[in-house]
């Protein structure tokens, strides 16, 4: 049976990358002067809170594509992706929290790695279901 150890290594640096952009947040209230539950007033701290609400929005799509890749597919595959989408975010993070029009690159690439993900996995999925007679 595999253990999928390097997709759960990819899964933990994916939470580091994410608990470092939630302290980032953090540091850019104090620096900005942007109380909670406040998320606008200073454009510098709306795209730094930006980038981690908009990586919480896809980390769970992520995770879950991921994971499916790594069961159905092949643990090599998904973690290398999973590193792709890694960078993709964190040139996404750099990007973004210097001009908004900075983001795209790093969007494109972590939302590549997601894609090729899914359908990689939806692929697998349905050839095995197709296979078991499903």
């Amino acid at each position: 049976m595999p253990t999928h150890a390097l997709v759960a290594i990819v899964t933990i640096l994916a939470l580091i990358l994410y608990i470092f952009m939630l302290m980032r947040v953090g540091r850019a209230r104090a620096k900005y002067n942007v109380p909670a539950p406040a998320i606008s007033g200073n454009e510098d701290f709306e795209r730094v809170f930006r980038v981690q609400a908009n990586t919480l929005e896809s980390l769970p799509v992520f995770l879950a594509v991921l994971w499916l890749s790594a069961v159905y597919w092949s643990d090599y595959i998904a973690a290398g992706l999973g590193l792709v989408w890694i960078i993709g975010r964190i040139l996404y993070m750099t990007g973004y929290s210097k001009a908004a029009a900075s983001r795209s690159t790093g969007f494109l690439i972590q939302a590549a790695a997601t894609m090729v993900l899914l359908v990689g996995a939806l692929i697998r999925v349905v050839w095995i279901a197709f296979q078991a007679g499903i």
